[in-house]
This record gives C-alpha cells, structure tokens and sequence, in this order.
C-alpha cells in the first residue's frame, strides 16, 4: 500500500491531533471530525500496526511509550515533507515558508526582537515562530531551523556561522564603588560582593583574560541567580559586581548608571555569538535569506555596539 494512501495520512494526522490536544472533542474540533470518527481511525491505526498506542479512560488519554515514539517520529517525517515543499518553491520570486527560531532570552527581547519584526515587514510570506529561552534547544530533536547561541559551540551536528564576538565585561554601580574600593587586580574580586550567574559554564568561578594573560577567580556574594537581567537590576542598585556581555550592559554604561571593573580584562574572551542550523536540515529559501538579512544587520557591528560608537 503508498505510504500516502489517504486512509493512512488521516489515520496518522488523527493521532498528531490528540496527542497535540489530550482528547477526541478538542482533536475532533481541529480536524472537523465528529470525535467518533477519530476514535474508528485510531483502532484501525492500532489494528493495523498490532500494537496499543493510546490508554483510553472516561476522563482522559495516555499515550503508551510506543504511542509517545510514533508521534515523536511523525513530527521529524512531517517537518522533511514541510522542508521538501519549501525547497521545491525556492525558484518561486516571492520567499515563502515558516521558520522555527530559538533565541537567547534577554538579548533576544532586547537586541533581535527588531530585527525579527523588520525581516517578516520585509518578507510578509514567511512565518516566524520564536522561542525566547536561556535553555539549549535541542535543535534537531525538537524540530527547530535555527537558533542564536551565545558562548562556545560543542555540537557538532549544527553548522554554525559566527555573527560577532561575545564581550563578558566586569561592571559595577557608582553607589557600590563609592562604598567599596575598586579591584584592581582579579584577585581582588575574592574580597567583593559578586554577583553570580549560575548560567555561566565555569561558575562560579571567573575565568579572566588580559591579553596574554590569564587568571581565574572563584567568587561570592549575596546574591546569585540564572537570570541576567535580575542581576543587572541588582548591579543598577549597588549590590555588588556583575559579569555580563557587553549586549546586557552597554545602556546602562552609557547612561552612567554602570562603570566598568578591571577594563582591561574580560570573561570567556574564545566565546562568540553564532548563528547555529542542523547540518542534516535542507537549507530552505526562507532559512538562506534570513541567515542572509542577519549576517548583513551585523556586518556593520553588532547592534548594542552601535550605542558604544555613538
């Protein structure tokens, strides 16, 4: 029998429906199918494949390990067949398809969220579905096209493009310097109030660069967390030091409501911000032009450097 027999594909979208929507009525609603007609399509998927995919109860469904695998399978399989029609439209002249993009939390609300809204102004048939998280996707196992990773790559399933350099800067508020002598030197630091970003690979130790030189610290402080921008909120209000990206910090530098700490020395000088693809994943004509529109936004500097320029 194809493997595109009609009976077979509705069988198949019935199960997506309800695993995506945890009943026959609410599936039924999607499919514009009464919920009866789902439930003949689910045993004649079951019978067909001798195997249980779904624990029916009066309140609610399970799906069976199998069940869980199948769909699983089935979302990669639908994702090919989605790539595959996008790659046969990319002689098309108007750029169309939708693109799955995961991005850094708070340097994506602050510094990309823009450049997200220009691109789909300027391309209105590509859809952008956006994950902002501080969590590494998995990109291939979760089905996303691209994403933006901050740091040092070690995947190497993904093809990655390098948009900048990734400046982790040491800052401090005026009201915390005036009430604590300056560091001079990273030892310093052991002494201070340093604020922890739990986040940070090596923490909490601090791994400083000057040039040629290298020396790692391990700090402390009174507060610590996994949330950029709660710290910066801390740094802001004198509570100690922070280490950050040069993204998190450069308005408040350039307000003056930051100054820098130990300006000649930086945090992970090897790490980089990157435009990151599964290298399995076709290259549709929607993933080229937007890694194209972002590499040429950053080819003049990165945006929050501008601020630093002006």
């Amino acid at each position: 029998m194809d493997s595109f027999d009609s009976r077979r594909a509705d069988e198949l979208a019935t199960l997506l429906a309800l695993h995506e929507h945890g009943s026959f009525a609410a599936a039924g609603r999607q499919l514009e199918r009464h919920p009866s007609v789902l439930s003949r399509r689910l045993g004649a998927l079951e019978q067909r494949l001798g195997i249980r995919l779904v624990e029916r109860t009066t309140r609610q469904l399970r799906f069976t390990d199998e069940g869980e695998r199948l769909v699983s399978r089935l979302r990669q399989a639908s994702r090919l067949i989605e790539e595959a029609e996008q790659e046969a439209a990319q002689g098309a002249a108007t750029v169309r398809g939708r693109l799955r993009l995961a991005l850094p939390a708070a340097m994506g609300r602050r510094w990309l969220s823009g450049l997200l809204a220009d691109f789909v102004l300027a391309h209105p048939q590509v859809t952008l579905e956006v994950e902002y998280s501080d969590r590494f996707v998995d990109l291939v196992g979760e089905g996303f096209d691209a994403a933006i990773r901050i740091g040092e790559l070690a995947d190497n399933r993904l093809v990655a493009n390098k948009l900048c350099d990734h400046l982790r800067i040491l800052c401090a508020a005026p009201a915390y310097l005036a009430n604590h002598q300056a560091p001079q030197c990273p030892a310093d630091l052991e002494t201070h109030n340093c604020l922890g970003f739990s986040g940070l690979r090596s923490f909490p130790e601090w791994r400083l660069t000057a040039g040629g030189r290298q020396q790692s610290v391990k700090v402390s402080g009174s507060l610590r967390g996994n949330d950029n921008e709660a710290l910066l909120e801390a740094a802001r209000r004198g509570v100690g030091i922070i280490a950050g990206g040069d993204w998190l910090m450069v308005e408040d530098l350039a307000a003056g409501r930051l100054v820098r700490v130990l300006p000649q020395w930086q945090l992970d000088v090897a790490a980089g911000i990157y435009f990151v693809r599964p290298s399995a994943r076709l290259n549709t004509a929607a993933l080229g032009v937007f890694k194209e529109w972002l590499e040429r936004h950053f080819q003049a500097g990165a945006p929050w450097r501008m601020i630093e320029e002006c």
